[in-house]
């Protein structure tokens, strides 16, 4: 049985999440605090295992609570947000700085036409979250690279990254990022799974985390290296070579095992216009999403990698892809910057 403690204002909106919950055999509602202050307080005297954290509330935000929480008693956080306005999504992407593992969206009614993909999406996003062992990790510091623009050597191999991530995704995204060098000499395009509505915010925060450029990917929009493209809100992320050199695509293609954007079209891609010049990283998330976009990227010649999985906060994208044969090397999360600073060098 998993213990749930809700943190949330609204008393209609407790009611909904209490009503999730309770209507799953294996979670059980322990108490509901009304502001970040109460959360602190009875994580403490209830023992929960998981926290679903409102961001605006009375008394103590969200990000406060997550700060307090992490720094006394650590355990899975849940982020449930609307997403309404920018500062909501700052104070958002900070307590996933601070610690919490993931961002999920508010519902917002039995009769909206979302409600069953957002229940779902929580449902499962818990039963994961609540299995993670929570470790306090020390922000990786910047090292005398980050700082030092290399010239990409003449015939260098390779010509751009696949990034795949899904649950936990923000925090690696994080540690990943910070750890690249400025002129690193190849574009990354990433596909982060995330609730709708929160993108632009991890954009944003992304930029905050990074000395490499970060934006929304936009179809037609040049590959440049040293360069991140996050995919948009319910379009794949593709790549595309024209005369000009390789560009972005975004596609209204349908979803590939319920995903839009999908790691698996993202890979696709890179394999026909890349083939063995292109780089794919598989990351922490639930579920395959990826690996038979990686199995074409492999087949192609490109170079596969994945997270491994004590540094993953749940190890179902990484392990699929594994187990269907077409990782080339695993690859600890602390240690990735490095891996991709090296294969551009190669």
């Amino acid at each position: 049985m998993i213990n749930i403690l809700i943190t949330e204002d609204s008393d209609v909106v407790a009611a909904l999440l209490q009503a999730i919950f309770q209507a799953e055999p294996d979670l059980r509602v322990v108490g509901r605090a009304r502001n970040g202050r109460e959360a602190v307080t009875l994580t403490h005297e209830l023992k929960p295992d998981l926290v679903t954290m409102d961001i605006r509330m009375p008394v103590m935000d969200g990000f406060d609570a997550t700060r307090m929480i992490m720094a006394t008693q650590p355990l899975p956080i849940v982020v449930i947000s609307s997403s309404v306005d920018d500062e909501e999504l700052r104070i958002t992407f900070r307590a996933i700085e601070e610690g919490a593992l993931a961002v999920i969206e508010k519902p917002r009614g039995l009769g909206h036409p979302d409600f069953e993909r957002v229940r779902r999406e929580l449902v499962e996003t818990v039963r994961a979250m609540a299995e993670v062992k929570v470790v306090r990790r020390r922000r990786p510091q910047p090292g005398k690279a980050i700082f030092q623009t290399r010239t990409p050597r003449r015939g260098v191999r390779y010509e751009a990254v696949g990034l795949a991530l899904s649950t936990g995704g923000p925090q690696a995204l994080s540690t990943l990022l910070s750890g690249m060098p400025v002129g690193y000499p190849l574009p990354l395009l990433v596909v982060q799974h995330i609730s709708p509505g929160f993108v632009g915010g991890l954009v944003s925060w992304l930029r905050g985390q990074t000395l490499l450029e970060a934006r929304l990917a936009e179809t037609d929009m040049p590959l440049l290296p040293g360069t991140v493209y996050v995919a948009p809100d319910g379009h794949h992320l593709e790549a595309a070579r024209t005369e000009g050199g390789l560009v972005a695509r975004l596609s209204l293609a349908p979803p590939v095992d319920r995903f839009r954007p999908s790691a698996t079209a993202l890979f696709h891609s890179l394999a026909r216009c890349c083939g063995a010049s292109a780089i794919g990283g598989i990351f922490t998330g639930m579920g395959a999403d990826g690996t038979e976009g990686l199995i074409a990227l492999h087949r192609a010649g490109g170079h596969v990698f994945a997270q491994d999985e004590d540094s993953a906060v749940v190890y179902g994208m990484p392990g699929a892809a594994r187990a269907a044969g077409c990782v080339d090397q695993v690859v600890p999360l602390a240690r990735i910057p490095t891996h991709l600073i090296e294969l551009a060098r190669s």
